[in-house]
C-alpha cells in the first residue's frame, strides 16, 4: 500500500467538468494498494494517518494531527503509485491490486477514516478525475506498507 499525502490548504476533485468532492484545510491522499495488501496493512496505514502530526502548533513547529486542527480528507485512488520507477521508461503497474478489489479496500479505507471522525470526501473510483490542490507548506510525504 502506498499513499502520497499532502497538507492542503484546499483541493478539489472533478469528472466530466462537475466538482464531485472539494475540501478546505486538511489532507489530500492520493492511495495505491497493491496486490500484497491485506485489512491489517490498511490498519496500519490508517493509524499512520489519522495520527500523523504534520500541521503546526502555536509555537510554528509540525506537533499538530489532522484532528487537533479540524481538517478534512480528500481520498482518490491512484493506481499509478504502484510503479517504483527503477527500471525502464514505460511505467508498469503490475504490483497493482485487481480493481475489483481494491474498490473494496479503497471504500473499506475511507470507512474507517471517516469511523475516526474526519470528514473524508472522495474521488470516484476508476473515473478519469481533475485534481486541483493548493499544497500548504508545501508539505508532503510519502508512505509505503
Amino acid at each position: 500500500m502506498k499513499v502520497l499525502i499532502q497538507r492542503i490548504k484546499e483541493a478539489q476533485v472533478k469528472v466530466e467538468d462537475k466538482i464531485i468532492a472539494s475540501v478546505k484545510h486538511g489532507y489530500l491522499l492520493y492511495v495505491c494498494f497493491e496486490e500484497q495488501d491485506t485489512m491489517n496493512t490498511v490498519d496500519t496505514c490508517l493509524n499512520k494517518i489519522l495520527n500523523l502530526r504534520i500541521f503546526e502548533d502555536l509555537d510554528g513547529k509540525m506537533n499538530k494531527n489532522i484532528s487537533q486542527v479540524n481538517g478534512s480528507i480528500l481520498s482518490v485512488s491512484q493506481f499509478t503509485l504502484s510503479w517504483d520507477g527503477r527500471k525502464g521508461h514505460r511505467p508498469s503497474f503490475d504490483k497493482s491490486m485487481q480493481p475489483n478489489k481494491a474498490k473494496i479496500f479503497y471504500r473499506t479505507f475511507n470507512d474507517k477514516l471517516e469511523a475516526g471522525g474526519i470528514n473524508v470526501e472522495k474521488g470516484k473510483f476508476g473515473a478519469d478525475m481533475e485534481v486541483y490542490s493548493v499544497n500548504d507548506g508545501p508539505v508532503t510525504f510519502h508512505l509505503e506498507f
